[in-house]
């Protein structure tokens, strides 16, 4: 006579005769599908699981706690195969609780605290599958590089560094979860990764509550952000996705932050930056101008100019009279301030809101406008102001055609003259930015009587204060690919600090030159070090790369 065969259940209990007296022992005896019961009781064991299908499970109202504070490995180490965690407390030393390399790992309603590290670590396909899981305290709270699968009702509390990571490609779908006390980003989704975020709440964190970078795509719904030290949610340059519904309360000025280059999709997004019409274009690409360090006096003119336009289309609509809004700008402001990057979302969002034909950008100077002999600047002038009809024209350095005016033999003040008279002509069609120093552009501006009229307004561009030059920094660094040792933080302050009141300081583009000096010191060192580095030292600038750029 033959029986069904069903996977064997052993049972681990020390208190009993004819019982395991502990885990790894049961693992010893166990064939592929044995499900492990485990009576309650502290175990001081560390476990390794190579190419099994083995189920771990706490008896039924048991208290099981498996300690592996003493030991320098996981608390579950599980190479390739299928790992079933259930009911189970695991505490863990100076290492992940769990980690799972190629394995197919499935918890539910565990308890995980690790003193260092992440609290669960997943490298590879996968797939994962945790719910109804409690972490409290670890370096980071679950880290999922290439893995899909789903975590659902996990709650996560009181870790140094990111409550998740998402990572290497990785899409999870992540459902319900909790994420709070986090000394660093409460979600950190990275490098390719297209992760399915819905219904979670993160709050209470050092950085951002949700950050996306290195091309990351993820899709994020219904999901509140709030009482976070850093902006709610940041999406970097080159990453995509999309958020939806999403509430963001509490946090860091923006509440959503796009950076420019991002194609993140914004729909119905509260707590965010659009004007009224949310998951328009227009929403989208004011994000992106919150998504700039700084600048906050410039950002609010933006949207001031964006609220009249979009009033006197209502009121056009309604049959209501409105008043005449000139489209041309003056910037004004030291180099590296924002100026060509404000003006090109401009331009954007005058081609959103139908003000403009196109939208398109056409950068300028001196010396396109201005000819060699009598009557050739007004041709080049008009030639290049007929270029841009339909979209923005951005003069820069626009004093420069004034600085020579009177003298012999030059003919600035012709464009100017020119100018004038075009932009009267096609006030409806185009949107004039002329950009320079606050002190210089007064100077343009007495050029001609009739100029100063033509420009509605008049928007400063303040210096980057230190702190921000180091947020600057620290973009480019992450955009790149680097990783800066958090050490470095007060040595570049104290840098900017030191050279921001110059009168010829290049702002963000003094914190370009730094950047690329930093990535100098850092080649010249690993080339010094006669082996090939590790990716994660090809990653790494540390103070003395700074310092190195510094003194460069």
């Amino acid at each position: 006579m033959t029986t069904a065969s069903r996977d064997r259940t052993v049972l681990v209990d020390p208190e009993r005769h004819g019982a395991y007296s502990s885990i790894g022992e049961a693992l010893v005896d166990s064939v592929d599908g044995t499900v492990v019961s485990v009576a309650a009781g502290t175990y001081a064991e560390t476990l390794e699981i190579v190419d099994r299908a083995l189920t771990i499970r706490a008896l039924e109202g048991a208290d099981v706690v498996l300690d592996g504070t003493g030991a320098d490995r996981p608390v579950v180490l599980a190479h390739g195969g299928r790992v079933g965690l259930h009911g189970l407390t695991l505490r863990a030393g100076g290492v992940a609780a769990v980690r799972a390399d190629h394995a197919e790992l499935t918890m539910s309603a565990c308890s995980l605290r690790a003193r260092y590290g992440p609290a669960v670590l997943v490298q590879g396909s996968g797939p994962v599958t945790i719910t109804d899981t409690t972490i409290d305290g670890a370096e980071h709270g679950v880290v999922l590089e290439g893995a899909s699968g789903v975590l659902e009702n996990v709650t996560v509390d009181n870790v140094s560094g990111d409550g998740m990571i998402i990572g290497l490609g990785a899409d999870p779908e992540i459902r319900s979860c909790t994420i709070s006390g986090c000394g660093h980003r409460g979600l950190y989704v990275y490098q390719h990764s297209r992760p399915v975020v819905r219904d979670c709440r993160i709050s209470r964190t050092g950085r951002a509550g949700i950050a996306v970078a290195h091309r990351a795509a993820p899709e994020l719904s219904h999901n509140s952000v709030l009482d976070t030290r850093g902006v709610g949610i940041e999406v970097g340059a080159d990453c995509g996705g999309s958020i939806e519904a999403c509430d963001v309360e509490n946090t860091a000025e923006p509440g959503i932050l796009l950076a420019q280059g991002s194609t993140a999709r914004l729909r119905t997004a509260r707590g965010g930056t659009g004007p009224g019409s949310g998951g328009s274009r227009v929403d989208t690409l004011l994000a992106e101008l919150d998504g700039m360090v700084g600048l906050r006096g410039v950002k609010a003119e933006v949207r001031s100019l964006v609220d009249e336009i979009q009033v006197n289309t209502w009121r056009t609509q309604a049959g209501l009279p409105t008043g005449v809004v000139s489209n041309h700008l003056v910037f004004a402001g030291a180099p590296g301030t924002g100026k060509t990057t404000v003006a090109r979302t401009y331009g954007k969002l005058l081609g959103e809101l139908g003000v403009l034909a196109r939208g398109e950008f056409t950068e300028v100077s001196r010396r396109d406008l201005v000819g060699q002999y009598v009557g050739h600047t007004a041709e080049k002038t008009a030639e290049v102001f007929e270029r841009a009809l339909g979209g923005v024209l951005f003069i820069d350095e626009a004093y420069t055609l004034s600085r020579l005016a009177g003298s012999g033999g030059d003919f600035g003040q012709e464009a100017i003259d020119m100018l004038v008279k075009l932009m009267e002509d096609h006030r409806d069609d185009i949107a004039v930015i002329v950009a320079g120093y606050t002190r210089e552009m007064d100077d343009f501006l007495a050029a001609n009587p009739g100029l100063a009229s033509r420009f509605s307004r008049t928007v400063e561009f303040e210096n980057y204060s230190p702190d921000e030059l180091v947020h600057i920094v620290e973009r480019m660094v992450a955009a790149g690919e680097y990783d800066l040792d958090p050490r470095s933080h007060p040595v570049l302050a104290e840098h900017f600090a030191r050279h921001t009141d110059e009168v010829n300081f290049g702002n963000a583009r003094a914190a370009r030159r730094l950047f690329e000096g930093m990535r100098t010191a850092q080649s010249s060192r690993l080339r010094g070090s006669g082996r090939i580095p590790q990716p994660a030292e090809l990653r790494a600038l540390c103070v003395d790369d700074v310092l190195l750029a510094i003194r460069r």
